[in-house]
């Protein structure tokens, strides 16, 4: 009787430490990285309300943990399974199932990104977005009409023309226009600080004639170099009541009215739109583009020159000229005499 209970107590201690180790085994799988799918990289979507039991499930069947048991444990461990957050995940090396439950509890949802250069319009925004497969030009279009949203720094805003500040911007996938606009305008509102609100009001300018200058400034020069000296030229013909004579001003216009084909004639410059610096005096009524943070800057800040005019070397850069003579000069040597060397040299 003494040795059958011996042995009943052997096996006892035997299956205890047998039941011991797989616990333990199962504990400790939880911290073994793993990396059960094929590809460079996998991607889970994990819906808003999915249970954990559902999540471990989806896991596991992407290859991203090894089963769901080992995903369980490692929730089990960690205390955090009402942390979990929804949104699409991207895995790309192999990691183990706590790492996995502490991505998924702060979130760590993957991002793609979105860039809008300088100078584009609301209209080429909306084109792009709808290029990059976050949504459709209309609903772009449609967000960005939203004047309510710089009603404090504008509110004589028709639209967002202007305020869409233009970087990159990183978006989970279901990310709406909404939301990306609503980004745009925070982003503007933070590069245009209160310093530049200062010398805006120091200028006696409004935050809409800032904005409008700088988009000016942007359609007419990429160089940084330049951007204060475009500034000084425009500041200089306001001071004097001279018409701007924009190009730009009257491309946008022409957009505006669905008429442009791509090339600007001098009959366009007569084109009938307050947009239009040839036709009307001043500033047009509001932004053609989307400025920069140098544009802004430039717009407060213009160089200390006495320069009225401008006309492109064809190289990016530009020729500056205080009087009429001087730039017909420029004109002469930069686009006459230019275009007719080209043509000779076609021939």
């Amino acid at each position: 009787m003494r040795k059958a209970l011996a042995v009943f107590g052997l096996l006892v201690l035997l299956a205890a430490g047998a039941l011991g180790y797989g616990v333990k085994r199962l504990y400790d799988r939880a911290d073994e990285p793993h990396r059960g799918y094929p590809g460079a990289e996998v991607f889970v979507d994990i819906p808003s309300g999915t249970s954990t039991r559902d999540i471990g499930r989806q896991l596991a069947t992407a290859g991203v943990v090894s089963d769901e048991r080992t995903f369980r444990i490692a929730l089990w461990r960690s205390g955090r399974d009402r942390l979990l957050q929804a949104g699409e995940y991207r895995f790309a090396d192999a990691v183990s199932a706590m790492a996995v439950v502490d991505i998924l509890a702060r979130g760590q949802v993957h991002l793609r990104p979105i860039t809008f250069p300088e100078g584009l319009t609301r209209r080429e925004m909306a084109d792009l977005f709808g290029r990059s497969g976050f949504g459709t030009a209309e609903a772009f279009q449609a967000a960005s009409a939203r004047a309510e949203l710089v009603e404090a720094l504008d509110p004589e805003a028709t639209d967002l023309e202007g305020y869409l500040f233009p970087e990159t911007y990183a978006l989970p996938r279901d990310a709406t226009a909404d939301d990306l606009v609503e980004a745009m305008v925070a982003q503007f509102a933070r590069i245009f600080d209160a310093e530049l609100r200062a010398q805006a009001a120091a200028r006696e300018l409004t935050i809409r004639e800032v904005v409008t200058l700088a988009s000016l400034i942007q359609k007419e020069t990429g160089l940084d170099a330049e951007r204060p000296l475009v500034s000084a030229v425009y500041n200089n013909r306001l001071r004097r009541r001279m018409p701007l004579q924009c190009d730009p001003t009257v491309i946008y216009a022409l957009q505006l009215a669905g008429v442009y084909d791509g090339n600007l004639t001098r009959d366009n410059l007569r084109f009938d739109s307050p947009y239009n610096t040839y036709v009307y005096p001043g500033l047009p009524p509001g932004p053609i583009a989307a400025p920069g943070a140098a544009d802004l800057r430039a717009a407060l800040q213009p160089a200390d020159v006495s320069h009225l005019y401008f006309v492109s070397r064809n190289d990016g850069s530009h020729a500056f000229a205080d009087s009429l003579s001087e730039h017909n000069r420029n004109v002469r040597e930069y686009q006459v005499d230019y275009f007719r060397r080209r043509r000779a040299e076609e021939r």
